[in-house]
């Protein structure tokens, strides 16, 4: 006798399908990205091994740099308190930079894994709409007037507001959303940006030149305080976890999301508004920085991990243990010459993302 289907079961999490041969409980989950399929308990297996990911690169991050510093030692100055050059150069400059790039990296991971299911592209990344373009020609044109680091850090605010608020006033007209006119604009916007990030840098003088480049290639090296960029991450991870069903629902199209009962509008504004807010946070704390915010969401996908409810944690403990890593390289290949960290995501994330593609059955 043929096994007999049960209708789909809808839920706020995920779509599920119950066999009759299958045990009570069991639950499979088919992600139709990749064509794997994983059971229940294998999120919680790929968080634990995530999480264990995230605190050994935190602690490479410590414990590689120009200066040579022993296992014992690390662990010994992050234990103690006792005042000595190991002590010091834990605390004050390898710890605010390991906490800042991986806090960039979750950043970074987080708003690309939301615009790609605003967009229903899985090539969306953060800098698609513009933000980073606006940020870039606040931040040069301090740097051109020869203002301090507040200011430029200001300024760069200022631009990337600016360029959040012009996409969604263009996007948004008399309560219609249009994402076609949203990606259109931001890719616009990105141009004319670019297009005054090369004026500016035309215009000003050599020994300013280097400073800008580092800034458009992603630095860490100037975080000084990274917790803002926590606190941004936390409350942004918090709110897109609690409508992380939705996602879900969403990722099924429009129409279906609006006949189970779904808000889609104040949906798409939420998650464009969090995923905004988390490139300006990531932004302001090491300039600009590509490819992690395309290549984490897609590996994660390519795992299996459908469920936004996962997914989006994954990728934050992924984004952030991946750019840890990158700025540890950044600043040990040609110690004591550091490397602008943008450049090393690009490289080790073009050959990773072909190499997930290729394994794509």
């Amino acid at each position: 006798m043929l096994p007999i289907l049960k209708r789909p079961t809808e839920t706020r999490n995920c779509c599920t399908v119950r066999l009759r041969f299958i045990p009570a409980g069991t639950c499979l989950r088919v992600d139709m990205t990749s064509g794997l399929t994983f059971a229940r308990y294998s999120y919680p297996l790929l968080l634990i091994f995530f999480g264990l990911l995230a605190m050994g690169s935190l602690f490479t991050g410590l414990l590689f740099g120009s200066v040579h510093i022993p296992v014992s030692s690390v662990v010994q100055a992050l234990l103690s308190s006792t005042e000595s050059i190991s002590h010091q150069i834990i605390w004050q400059l390898r710890l605010p930079r390991v906490l800042a790039a991986f806090a960039c990296g979750g950043l970074l991971a987080l708003a690309g894994a939301l615009l790609q299911v605003l967009l229903r592209n899985p090539l969306a990344d953060p800098y698609i709409l513009g933000v980073s373009g606006g940020a870039a020609v606040g931040a040069l044109l301090a740097m051109l007037l020869g203002w301090g680091t507040l200011l430029t850090n200001l300024t760069s605010l200022a631009g990337a507001l600016a360029a959040v608020a012009i996409v969604f006033g263009l996007s948004f007209r008399a309560g219609n959303w249009n994402l076609y006119r949203l990606l259109l604009t931001g890719v616009v916007l990105s141009a004319g940006c670019g297009a005054l990030t090369t004026l500016i840098l035309t215009l000003a003088p050599a020994s300013d030149v280097k400073g800008m480049l580092f800034w458009l290639m992603g630095d860490v090296s100037r975080a000084e305080e990274p917790l803002p960029a926590w606190i941004t991450l936390i409350l942004i991870s918090t709110v897109s976890l609690l409508f992380s069903g939705s996602l879900n629902v969403l990722t099924l199209g429009q129409m279906k999301a609006r006949t189970l009962g779904v808000a889609v509008l104040p949906l798409q504004i939420g998650i464009y508004f969090c995923a905004s807010l988390a490139t300006v946070a990531a932004l302001m704390l090491a300039g600009v920085i590509g490819f992690v915010g395309l290549i984490v969401p897609h590996a994660v996908r390519l795992l299996g991990v459908s469920n936004f409810r996962w997914l989006l944690l994954l990728a934050v403990l992924l984004g952030g243990s991946f750019l840890t890593l990158a700025d540890t390289l950044a600043r040990t290949l040609w110690a004591p010459q550091q490397l602008p960290v943008g450049v090393l995501t690009a490289l080790l994330g073009v050959p990773m993302l072909l190499l997930l593609l290729s394994r794509k059955p």
